[in-house]
């Protein structure tokens, strides 16, 4: 009987937990109702960080190659890459980006960066979990890309590094957190290939041993691939034994300039 009685007070208990939790999200949105983080209409609950009509508007990298993500014309047979990647073999075995690196997603990543706009990390984070399900069954780490420790005094955070956090939680993956810039590199943007190639070599090192045989590198956009190639290269010396990307924006590659 007193079995029968602690059941029946443990399923109350749970009942109004929920109802009063309930009640504090009800009262949440009245209060503060979630924004659109694009045009700022506010989100009905269906809708998560932003609204459909943005979400229909959004520069979306429906035609991508597998292996780095660039945008192309059309849909490619399974196992076929872009020109880019036959010309130069990836070291990572897949790519992800499920944005083009075009307005409003430029802005809205400059803005992430450089001007401490984190309140785009949630909807950010939301869009790479949702992508995880197409990238390799296997991969076991995530490895944000590491920003140098100056770098990162200034700026006061990763983004990365914020951006990794929702897929880790929604993935239960652990994070990598013993790769580091090794040296102080100056912004990629307005770099050639060839230049950003240069300015990256030696960049990054690994301390001690790595957890994980398929690691997943997190970043906010993809330009030329050049960070996520040497840091590929530098994690497949140290033992992984494979890599794949997922990055929120891909840029379209026009002209090469090298």
């Amino acid at each position: 009987m007193q079995d029968d009685q602690a059941v029946g007070w443990r399923k109350y208990v749970g009942v109004c937990v929920a109802a009063a939790r309930a009640s504090i999200r009800g009262l949440d949105a009245a209060i503060m109702p979630r924004c659109c983080v694009f045009c700022g209409a506010e989100c009905e609950p269906t809708e998560g960080y932003f609204c459909d009509g943005c979400a229909e508007d959004l520069p979306w990298n429906e035609n991508q190659c597998a292996r780095c993500a660039q945008p192309i014309v059309a849909a490619m047979p399974a196992g076929r890459n872009c020109a880019d990647c036959l010309q130069r073999p990836q070291p990572f075995v897949a790519a992800a980006a499920p944005l083009k690196y075009e307005f409003p997603i430029d802005a809205a990543i400059r803005a992430l960066k450089f001007h401490r706009r984190l309140d785009y990390v949630p909807a950010f984070g939301a869009i790479l979990t949702a992508v995880m399900p197409s990238l390799p069954a296997d991969i076991d780490a995530l490895l944000p890309v590491p920003l140098h420790w100056r770098r990162h005094a200034m700026r006061g955070f990763n983004q990365a590094t914020e951006l990794c956090a929702p897929v880790a939680k929604a993935t239960g993956l652990p994070i990598v957190r013993n790769a580091r810039r090794a040296r102080s590199t100056p912004y990629q943007s307005g770099l050639n290939a060839r230049e950003r190639r240069r300015n990256l070599r030696s960049a990054f090192a690994i301390q001690g041993a790595l957890e994980g045989s398929h690691v997943l590198i997190v970043d906010d956009v993809i330009t030329t691939g050049e960070t996520c190639r040497q840091l590929a290269h530098v994690l497949r010396r140290s033992g992984v034994r494979q890599v794949s990307v997922l990055a929120v924006a891909r840029a379209s590659q026009g002209p090469k300039r090298d």
